[in-house]
């Protein structure tokens, strides 16, 4: 993990404080359904920190409070000492989510799709607006796209458009929702990469719910595994290459029994 403090804007290059994420005793039900159970942890300004779990175990429902869509049953989830769901902290961290799917926008071209957020908040005119898209562009070697529509891209090309969509919205603070998810492994691999480049670049605090064990092994500074809405192991990503618990060795590299296979085992 970088030793810096600081966040370097990807157009302007100047330093801002980063920003840290402290989720303090969450809980959170839907009805009498408990999804999350008690989870603490801390991500330091500049770290990246992948959060793994199986389906099902609340990863999904922990990044939606910390870009304050969801709001604690009990707990606090807060951003840069602000707390997450209010509008305090909108206004003052720059927070970025890369959705699992990319949620581009079909209709429109991959530009239009990057311009959109700098055009509806009025950020520049449309000169600066040109030139923060391609810059995006350039920084994801997707230049030769500008024009092109989401149907005319691969699945890792959609990837880095997203992930560019991100950068124009100049974020202190990147959260990724299975960011590998749908990809070969030379593919997932470079979205990998591409995660940890921004993190050292730009030194933007970064968080990533991811099922891959490559990717949290390699550029994690420290992960988090959610089962079942607790939060079990919480450490190095060293550490998990020889787990003591058993439930995590089972999770980041499951044995086949074929005598007694897992689906036998599944509630109805």
């Amino acid at each position: 993990m970088s030793g810096t403090s600081h966040t370097r804007n990807p157009f302007t290059q100047v330093e801002i404080p980063a920003v840290g994420v402290t989720v303090e005793h969450l809980t959170k039900n839907f009805g009498s359904l408990k999804v999350l159970k008690d989870v603490s942890f801390a991500v330091q300004p500049g770290e990246i920190f992948v959060l793994m779990g199986p389906s099902g175990s609340g990863k999904s429902v922990l990044l939606k409070h910390i870009v304050g869509l969801e709001l604690p049953t009990s707990g606090r989830v807060t951003v840069d000492g602000h707390d997450a769901a209010s509008e305090v902290t909108r206004e003052r961290v720059h927070m970025a989510l890369v959705f699992q799917s990319g949620a581009l926008f079909n209709s429109l071209s991959v530009y239009d799709n990057l311009a959109l957020y700098p055009r509806e908040h009025r950020l520049a005119d449309e000169a600066g607006i040109r030139q923060k898209v391609m810059h995006a562009l350039k920084i994801l070697s997707l230049e030769g796209t500008a024009k092109k529509f989401p149907a005319d891209l691969s699945g890792g090309m959609k990837k880095r458009v997203a992930i560019a969509r991100a950068l124009v919205m100049e974020p202190q603070l990147m959260l990724y929702d299975e960011p590998t998810s749908e990809l070969d492994p030379v593919m997932s691999a470079t979205i990998s990469e591409i995660i940890a480049s921004l993190r050292e670049e730009y030194r933007v605090t970064t968080i990533v719910v991811s099922h891959d064990r490559d990717l949290a092994l390699n550029i994690a500074d420290r992960v988090g595994i959610l089962m079942d809405g607790k939060l079990i192991f919480l450490g190095p990503p060293s550490e998990l290459k020889q787990p003591k618990d058993p439930i995590v060795a089972d999770f980041l590299a499951p044995k086949f029994d074929l005598k007694h296979p897992r689906f036998k085992q599944l509630e109805t």
